[in-house]
């Protein structure tokens, strides 16, 4: 039987991305500077399998190296710890990591280091944000059974009957095999973000002193933590890896928020925003405040309004069609942005292949006749409410959004401002949203499966509202399975267009993302994924 060697940048992806704003390497830099960018707080303690969120992603990202890793330049998966990654099916693989990498700690970096870690994170009793993405591998239904009447409702999930992932075998040190319980042939692209790292022995002998002290493999390791204030990194010196960072130390600020960053980023007091708030892009006043310091391109995010499914009257799809259709994004992408986002049609990003234009269809289209149609279908008259964290830049488009509601359909509506983003995200995941949402979505990896699977599908890990429909979870299943890239690409859109009837999430707009940098940054770039590309930084 002949082996076909499964390379991951060409599988399912062809992203297509520009960047610009760099400035020009400089003939010498500073390899011990230290630099100091933006954060929220996290949610959760810093372990790669319950961090699903912006703020504690760009902490574990330095931190931790995967099988795989995301190329700067236009997203495509490239094998990182992996030696290599092979399948003859796109159900069963074997792959090798690489001999010699260590853990901060000093421990090495074996096969059952990614096993452990993935059994850890999969297991229902440890209710992890990330178990869903392990979904796909044989034996999850065994040690994560499903809950019978969802996570709202009184019944228990039933006990697991198995603790460890059947689908999982080291076969050696440096090697261990993945069964899939139906092929899946995006799998390997999926393998590079966060909540697939490998975890060191020291997780499991004592989890609360790792989560006081986390230990990674990446190029960055942990120092310290003070919540609300700040996490301090220092670089690896021992690190394997080939994106070895040109400073030394790195420390993540929190902010209340965006203004106040941009306010240090003007003085030189930060240096990287990654997205700049609304007051820098009115007038393009950060053209004169940062000059050549601004930093831009297109990035794979998208902000969206979701719905608490939980919550009446949010669940009456005529009421979510009629605020949907009452939103002028162009109007507020322009008054609000400067012309910064692009008005969304649908649920995938417009920079994915496989994208098609249009998918959401009238709905997310300004039409205010149409609006007052469906609202009148709906039979509500009540106030609606629009809630967000404050500390992301969000108030002015919220607040223009609650606007353009209350004046197309001559109801109540508002924007309510919440709490920091960490408590914001807590009160989401328990359940607790008393109105419709802020969300959006930054990819995790660069697959049209992505934008659909970890928000839409039921018990996913990022479906915070409870959206629930079995036709949508078979087209996507059906989808995973598909015998090529053409068929799968075509069956992930009919499910996309089984959205638009429901809309149990409002797209609003993708984005020209622009940040900025100090002085001191002579090289700072963003990533595809709306991040600071560390390893291109250079100080001055």
């Amino acid at each position: 039987m002949s082996r076909a060697r499964l390379v991951p940048a060409a599988v399912a992806v062809a992203l297509v991305a520009t960047a610009c704003g760099a400035a020009d390497t400089p003939a010498a830099s500073n390899t011990d500077a230290a630099i100091t960018i933006f954060n929220t707080e996290p949610e959760n303690p810093l372990v790669p399998g319950n961090t699903t969120e912006a703020g504690g992603s760009r902490v574990l990202d330095p931190m931790f190296t995967g099988l795989v890793e995301y190329r700067a330049e236009d997203a495509q998966p490239v094998n990182a710890m992996a030696e290599s990654i092979e399948t003859t099916d796109s159900k069963v693989f074997t792959v090798k990591i690489k001999q010699g990498w260590l853990f901060h700690d000093g421990s090495p970096v074996t096969a059952k280091s990614f096993v452990d870690s993935w059994n850890w994170t999969a297991y229902g009793p440890n209710a992890t944000q990330g178990a869903s993405f392990f979904s796909q591998i044989d034996g999850f239904a065994a040690v994560h059974p499903k809950d019978p009447d969802g996570r709202d409702g009184p019944q228990e999930a039933p006990a697991p009957t198995a603790e460890t992932l059947s689908g999982l075998e080291v076969v050696d040190d440096h090697t261990f095999k993945i069964t899939l319980s139906e092929p899946f042939a995006v799998f390997p692209v999926t393998i590079g973000y966060e909540v697939f790292a490998p975890l060191p022995e020291a997780f499991f002998k004592d989890r609360l002193a790792f989560e006081k002290h986390p230990i990674g493999n990446g190029p960055f390791k942990y120092v310290s933590r003070t919540v609300g204030s700040d996490i301090k990194l220092t670089r690896n010196d021992d690190y394997k890896g080939t994106d070895k960072p040109k400073f030394k130390d790195l420390t993540l600020k929190v902010y209340q928020s965006r203004e106040s960053a941009y306010a240090d980023l003007v003085a030189n007091n930060l240096d990287f925003l990654e997205e700049l708030p609304p007051n820098a892009l009115a007038g393009k006043q950060y053209e004169t405040d940062l000059g050549e310091r601004a930093v831009q391109r297109e990035t794979l995010n998208m902000q969206t309004i979701a719905f608490p499914f939980y919550l009446k009257p949010y669940d009456n799809v005529e009421l979510r069609r009629a605020i949907s259709m009452s939103i002028n994004r162009d109007e507020i992408s322009k008054v609000i942005f400067e012309g910064t986002r692009k008005p969304a049609d649908g649920w995938v990003h417009p920079l994915m292949k496989g994208y098609k234009p249009g998918q959401c269809g009238e709905y997310c289209e300004y039409n205010p006749e149409k609006a007052k149609a469906a609202l009148a279908k709906s039979g509500y008259t009540g106030e609606i409410v629009l809630l967000s964290n404050t500390d992301g830049g969000h108030t002015e488009w919220a607040e223009a959004v609650a606007n353009s509601i209350k004046n197309t359909l001559g109801v109540e509506a508002r924007f309510a401002p919440s709490t920091s983003f960490g408590e914001f995200r807590q009160k989401v995941n328990a359940h607790e949203m008393t109105g419709m949402y802020r969300a959006g979505w930054i990819a995790d990896y660069p697959s049209i499966e992505n934008w659909l699977t970890p928000l839409y599908r039921t018990g996913s890990s990022s479906n915070d509202g409870g959206y629930s429909n079995p036709a949508f979870d078979a087209k996507l299943a059906e989808a995973d399975k598909a015998a090529s890239e053409e068929k799968a690409i075509e069956l992930y859109l009919e499910a996309e267009r089984i959205l638009a009837e429901d809309l149990p999430m409002i797209p609003l707009w993708t984005q020209n993302t622009i940040a900025g940098r100090s002085d001191r940054l002579k090289v700072a770039n963003l990533d595809p994924f709306r991040r600071l590309d560390l390893y291109t930084v250079e100080v001055a």
